[in-house]
């Protein structure tokens, strides 16, 4: 069964009744297709078919389609499963909250309450053209336009209203919805489509307020951990882009019917909605194919600001509500980073700003109000755990803080979902039920940055194995030494850092600070004033751990700062000040977009990077708050660690931005 061979290679899936059938709460889907990632083909037939079990389940319990119930579900051949985070025991902890920023309210959408004149046999004009002199004679408000959608309930809602009814006007010349009575609330959704996860936040525009907020796992990444990947597999799968956007679609009305329910509305009482994402999340929702992104020139289809009908994009809200896609800069620098751009508004200050949108692939701007770059850099999953021997996603068990003793190399560490650290009284208590599950992204950052404060990893990136002598926490692995943060427990494997982490870790944080570096040649400037971190990644990490590893460039402490879910930020000030579109629509044409694949110097920069924090970068400011250790000449023999492989590595990494 599928459960049983998700438990044996240690698949998170839930099952209250023990795989009898009747709960449901195991249900999971098949991916079909070539999954080059993982050398299969998953085929229909792979799977049995639906079992006696799962009709009698259906009957009382209707399942979606495509579902299965992994308990009652044979696997006859390579398959690729869909665990939706419904069905997963711990899931993840999506943590995109919506950050407090000063919005100025003027929404697009607005509520007018009307008295409508009642027709009589001496006045012959129609229902609509009495509400718009109502309108007009109220609220100034002329030359209305309605379509029939609106008509359908026009005059149902005049009566049921005994002629008194509440008018949704969009834009100031567009009837889109009437109610019967007094409507005080109408609402918007601003959501935030990451490769990795979806947020949402649903806010009152009558308010401003945020009134409930969601997120969930991004169900394309059964397709690929990354973009170029899930780029590859529509390359392997003609058409399979229709796939993807359909799981996409499915995820963000589950999300809006699970914001709608915390404040007790229905979806449909949500009247607008805004998206920011990277440009192939952007196409991907908007069922565009994005193929001409996976090579160069990396082409859009288009970089503007798009405005469409919900029912374009099979988006469940009100069906005359519309949708505002935030433009994309360039290439893949998307509209996400215009919602962090217009969250951060970097374009008003003097200062030199780094805005970093750290994930899979980074998005970075740098500038002030004279002049703005951006370029995008192929950093990979590594930050969010994955190519981690012992990596995951942030969920409970997972170890997100990680202190290391300088003088007896021990660790102490916190993990999701505990208060305690490691050595506290309680602490193996406290995590009875979830145990120590791995190392999440801001963990990785965390140990690997101690374990270089300590001198355990050198300046070259590699574990010095000479320490094992030392602490028995240091332990050989082949060729190379790893470093063990949780013995195993009975019948689990020890959570433990290897080279290769570090190594992967590495090429993404070189991957980053050369392109980081690249926008500050060609700004002409050798240090900034200012740094924001953005994304579920920026908002965990500890920045001066980030400094430590040279994920970033020196700045003062002080300076270096989150700037949370700034895209999801970005996507609630269009949402909520529709003079906020034509500002970003205008700042994104004024940006500078620097191609990485074609920089020359992107792999030198990239090679100096390789070394912790850099090369040659001094990071005296950094200095000045951390006791960094004496740098040792960096061993071009270590393995894969010269300047001859990291040219190699470089080159690969460009290649693939």
């Amino acid at each position: 069964m599928v459960l049983q061979a998700a438990r044996s290679l240690g698949v998170d899936i839930d099952s209250v009744c023990g795989g009898r059938g009747i709960c449901g709460r195991c249900q999971v889907t098949q991916a079909v297709g070539e999954f080059a990632k993982h050398g299969v083909r998953s085929r229909p037939e792979n799977l049995s078919e639906f079992s006696a079990v799962e009709q009698e389940y259906c009957s009382t319990q209707p399942m979606d389609e495509g579902m299965r119930l992994s308990c009652s579900t044979q696997v006859l051949g390579d398959v690729v499963i869909d665990v939706p985070s419904a069905s997963q025991l711990h899931r993840q902890v999506v943590r995109k909250e919506a950050e407090a920023h000063d919005i100025q309210l003027n929404p697009v959408v607005r509520l007018h309450f009307v008295e409508v004149q009642q027709p009589d046999m001496h006045d012959p004009s129609g229902d609509l053209r009495r509400l718009e002199d109502a309108l007009e004679f109220e609220w100034r408000l002329t030359d209305l336009k309605c379509d029939v959608l609106v008509l359908h309930r026009l005059q149902q809602a005049l009566r049921e209203g005994d002629w008194k009814v509440t008018v949704a006007v969009h834009g100031g010349n567009q009837i889109i919805a009437v109610w019967p009575g007094f409507r005080e609330h109408t609402y918007g959704i601003a959501i935030d489509v990451g490769s990795t996860t979806i947020a949402a936040h649903l806010c009152n525009l009558s308010t401003g307020e945020v009134v409930a907020a969601s997120g969930i796992m991004n169900p394309q990444i059964r397709f690929g951990e990354d973009l170029m990947s899930r780029v590859s597999y529509l390359m392997m799968n003609p058409g399979g882009e229709k796939e993807m956007t359909q799981a996409v679609r499915v995820a963000i009305n589950q999300l809006a019917a699970d914001v709608a329910f915390q404040v007790g509305i229905d979806p449909t009482d949500i009247l607008e909605a805004t998206f920011v994402g990277n440009p192939i999340m952007h196409h991907l929702l908007l069922g565009i194919s994005p193929i001409e992104l996976g090579g160069a020139p990396f082409a859009l289809a288009s970089d503007h600001a798009i405005t469409i009908w919900a029912v374009e994009i099979d988006f469940a809200i009100h069906r005359n509500a519309r949708i505002y896609v935030l433009p994309c800069i360039a290439g893949h620098v998307g509209a996400d980073t215009a919602g962090v751009v217009l969250a951060e508004r970097p374009d008003l200050s003097d200062e030199i700003t780094l805005l970093v949108d750290v994930g899979t692939n980074a998005e970075i701007v740098l500038g002030n109000r004279k002049r703005l770059l951006a370029c995008s850099s192929p950093t990979g999953p590594a930050f969010e755990g994955a190519q981690i021997s012992c990596g995951q996603r942030a969920a409970p068990g997972a170890i997100e803080r990680v202190r290391i003793d300088a003088s007896t190399l021990e660790p102490r560490f916190k993990v999701i979902g505990c208060e305690l650290w490691s050595d506290d009284p309680g602490f193996v208590e406290a995590i009875g039920a979830t145990g120590v599950t791995g190392i999440c992204g801001s963990g990785i950052i965390e140990v690997l940055a101690e374990l270089y404060l300590a001198g355990v990893i050198r300046h070259d990136g590699v574990i010095n194995g000479e320490l094992a002598a030392r602490c028995a926490r240091i332990q050989s692995d082949g060729r190379t030494f790893a470093y063990e943060l949780w013995p195993a427990p009975e019948g689990g494997s020890a959570i433990r850092v290897t080279q290769n982490d570090v190594r992967a870790i590495q090429l993404g944080k070189a991957a980053l600070y050369a392109g980081v570096r690249l926008l500050m040649e060609r700004m002409g400037i050798d240090k900034v004033d200012k740094i924001r971190l953005a994304g579920a990644f920026g908002s965990h990490i500890d920045v001066k751990y980030a400094m430590v590893l040279g994920m970033i460039p020196d700045c003062a402490l002080e300076q270096v700062s989150s700037a949370g879910n700034a895209a999801g930020t970005g996507a609630r000030i269009a949402l909520l000040d529709q003079r906020a579109r034509p500002t970003i629509e205008s700042l994104v044409r004024r940006i500078e977009k620097i191609e990485t694949a074609v920089e020359p110097r992107f792999q030198e920069f990239f090679v100096e990077a390789m070394a912790i924090p850099h090369l040659t970068a001094p990071y005296e400011r950094l200095r000045e708050a951390v006791t960094l250790p004496e740098r040792q000449p960096v061993n071009t023999e270590s393995p894969g660690r010269g300047r001859r492989g990291a040219r190699r590595e470089a080159a690969r990494v460009q290649a693939a931005s």
